[in-house]
Parts: C-alpha cells; sequence; structure tokens
C-alpha cells in the first residue's frame, strides 16, 4: 500500500504536519470508521469519517467522529440551507475521485464546502482517511479545519 495519495500530497503542499497509519481494512465491516479505530487502537470520537452530502442540492463535505451520526437539520443550518441529504456512494466516489472506505476530506477532485463537527476540534489529535482504504491520517484537528477552510459547527444528533 502506498502512503502517497492525493491526500497526502495535499497537505504536505498545504505545510500541514500528519503522520499516515496503515491498518488492516475490512470491507465487510457495518460501520468503516468504527472498524478503523479498533484496527488503530484509537477512540472512535478522534477517528473521523468523511460524508458526501447535499444541502439544498449543493455537494458539501462533512467530517464527524465515527460513532456519531449526522443531523441532517443541523447539517443544514450549518451551511445556511434548508434541507440536507447524505449522496448516493456512486455520487461521492465521482465527486471525489475516491473509493468509499477510502473518502479524504484532502485532495478531492473539486473543493466543496467542508465542515468539521466542533467537538472535533477540542481533540489534541484526530485521524481522518487518507485517500484509500486502510490509510488513517494523524493530524491536529485545528490545522486540518485551516487546511481545509472549514466552517466547524455542531453536526451530530
Amino acid at each position: 500500500m502506498s502512503k502517497t495519495t492525493r491526500a497526502t500530497q495535499a497537505l504536505d503542499k498545504a505545510g500541514v504536519a500528519f503522520t499516515a497509519v496503515a491498518y488492516d481494512y475490512d470491507p465487510n465491516a457495518d460501520r468503516i470508521g468504527l472498524q478503523a479505530a479498533e484496527a488503530i487502537g484509537e477512540e472512535p470520537r478522534r477517528v473521523l469519517k468523511t460524508l458526501m452530502a447535499e444541502v439544498d442540492g449543493k455537494p458539501v463535505c462533512v467530517v464527524v467522529p465515527s460513532d456519531r451520526e449526522v443531523s441532517m437539520k443541523r447539517l443544514a443550518a450549518a451551511f445556511g440551507g434548508k434541507s440536507a441529504n447524505m449522496m448516493k456512494p456512486a455520487d461521492a466516489e465521482r465527486a471525489t475521485g475516491y473509493h468509499v472506505g477510502g473518502i479524504s476530506p484532502f485532495g478531492q477532485k473539486k473543493h466543496v464546502p467542508t465542515a468539521i463537527e466542533a467537538t472535533a476540534l477540542d481533540e489534541p489529535h484526530v485521524f481522518v482517511n487518507g485517500g484509500q482504504r486502510g490509510l488513517q491520517i494523524r493530524l491536529d484537528p485545528k490545522a486540518a479545519r485551516e487546511a481545509l477552510k472549514a466552517i466547524s459547527a455542531p453536526l451530530v444528533a
């Protein structure tokens, strides 16, 4: 497995310090983020899942702890919209250039507005997907927010 992906290249270009961590990806896991947390021995609240959604029909990227669920009402409100829904997996793959299970908020094909769960910023470090299945990136959550030009808001139910 390569530890160089579009995500790691984007972080290098942005000057963000990170550590790449490989793990055994389980394609049959019910919840990919929770499986990743267990595989790397980290608290699920620190392993953030990257989800692609739409607010009022426009694509957005959502980064939340793997043990939590996104509130569509809060997500819409965070972007000043009226309604939100999750993107279909095939649409998320087309929009990001990544496969489901390997979608990173960094290095996506096209930059879209991004929101990070506010409580994640309280952690000393977090993990996000590194752009391929079985690769997590450990970094400072505030540095992640800055590099993504993301908003932070309460997004989970």
